[in-house]
């Protein structure tokens, strides 16, 4: 079964999470989110992913998720495809959410298993029957996150059987341990039903997945310039280039998934003065001084454009 999202295109590439911009009292700055997204254009995504949990989507209310997801895919306006996290426990509030993604324009929608806290969690039936339930009420495709975040567990042999049986679930999102590996199996036992073998967090594992057959990622926000020509060399053949990019940018790759996390891209578009505030949301904190100076060091040395895009 060779499954092609509508209008024929298949997605790949580097697709960078925008954060959610606050103000320092910790509403919405949507003139400051208008500012982040046409940075993470200017810089080279192929598209962009939001309300994810890099976005802090954890912390909003629904009429803000509501009109962050307005906001942005009118100032977009088609530039670049536009993923939309949709993540809820309950099918029918996923797909109501997911709907409205796709009445907005968004191009594909992404979605963690069901999951509630530390202990809450869903088997194979019932993650197979939320996703069925999702995808009979939307038309665009969904990606599945594999995070461990969820605390859920599911193998391989599950996800391509999800992919041949359910129409609308054809990307997958593999950010667990061992993902190459996980992948690998993914792409063998699915076959074509798997339109999007993908990668996640952050790029740590990135050469490896891509290595491993993925063809796109979603991303930190902070340097798609230093990111998406991995992407792209690779997917053109041109291994040895893509693995020099990625040697390059690695510091940095590094230090966000190890020490500052979603606080990074922020850190790096105050930094530049593309945004005025980088305050997370509460309770979340800041970066430490010390950790955010080294950031920006490290960013500085690779002459990242989100230091100087804004001046």
């Amino acid at each position: 079964m060779n499954r092609v999202s509508p209008g024929g295109r298949r997605y790949t590439g580097a697709y960078s999470v925008a954060p959610t911009i606050f103000t320092e009292q910790g509403n919405l700055d949507l003139e400051g989110q208008k500012r982040c997204i046409d940075f993470i254009i200017d810089a080279g995504a192929d598209g962009l992913c939001i309300l994810a949990n890099y976005s802090e989507q954890f912390s909003l209310s629904d009429p803000e998720r509501e009109r962050l997801t307005a906001t942005i895919l009118d100032h977009v306006a088609g530039r670049v495809p536009v993923i939309v996290t949709t993540t809820h426990f309950n099918p029918r509030i996923c797909a109501e959410r997911s709907r409205d993604a796709q009445a907005r324009g968004a191009a594909m929608v992404m979605i963690m298993p069901p999951y509630h806290g530390a202990t809450i969690r869903c088997g194979e039936a019932a993650i197979h029957a939320f996703f069925s339930d999702v995808s009979e009420r939307i038309e665009i495709p969904i990606m599945y996150q594999d995070a461990p975040m969820s605390g859920t567990q599911v193998s391989a042999a599950f996800l391509a059987r999800m992919a041949h049986e359910i129409p609308n679930l054809s990307y997958f999102k593999i950010e667990v341990p061992q993902s190459a590996a996980k992948l690998r199996e993914l792409i063998e036992l699915g076959g074509d039903a798997i339109e999007g073998p993908w990668d996640g967090e952050e790029a740590i594992t990135l050469l490896a997945d891509l290595d491993a057959g993925a063809t796109g990622s979603v991303l930190g926000a902070g340097y798609p310039d230093g990111l998406q020509p991995i992407i792209r060399e690779y997917l053109a053949g041109n291994r040895e280039d893509a693995v020099r990019i990625y040697e390059k940018w690695l510091p940095l790759i590094n230090f966000e998934n190890r020490q500052s996390g979603l606080m990074a891209c922020k850190a790096l578009m105050k930094e530049g003065g593309i945004i005025a505030s980088d305050a997370p949301r509460r309770p979340l904190t800041p970066l430490h001084p010390a950790t955010r100076q080294s950031l920006v060091e490290i960013a500085r040395r690779l002459d990242a454009l989100v230091l100087r895009w804004a001046h």
